[in-house]
């Protein structure tokens, strides 16, 4: 398999990392530190790093403010949301989860959904993506 890495960024300048091969180590700790520091989380309600990328999935961590929300949308495939810190509600037109840390929901494609962040929280989506 060809090893994939992005381009750095204004964001991350420091160069590329490694977005799909064979193995792709993820230090998700490390990320959020990361995350925290960077100019989109200073001066807005949120960032983001995808952390694995290939043709039928992608990974991407997600850190939002208190209060920050991600408006009614939809995926083109299947996605699993995990919450590694904070509390987020995470609603669909029929059912509101409320996740904790350690938590995590499924959902199929084409559903819309939105997500708000109760407190300062930081999860994992990720997107099995249909061909």
């Amino acid at each position: 398999m060809e090893q994939k890495s992005n381009e750095s960024t204004p964001n991350r300048p420091e160069g590329s990392r490694v977005l799909d091969a064979n193995l792709v180590e993820m230090d998700l700790n490390g990320f959020i530190q990361k995350l925290r520091t960077e100019p989109a989380w200073i001066s807005g309600d949120r960032n983001t790093v995808t952390v694995f990328k290939s043709e039928s999935m992608r990974i991407v961590l997600l850190g939002l403010h208190q209060g920050a929300e991600l408006k009614s949308h939809k995926a083109n495939g299947v996605i699993s949301v995990q919450v590694l810190e904070g509390q987020v509600e995470f609603s669909t037109d029929l059912q509101t989860c409320l996740l904790g840390k350690g938590q995590m929901i499924a959902l199929h494609e084409n559903i819309m959904h939105s997500v708000q962040a109760r407190v300062e929280s930081f999860f994992l989506l990720t997107l099995s993506i249909n061909k």
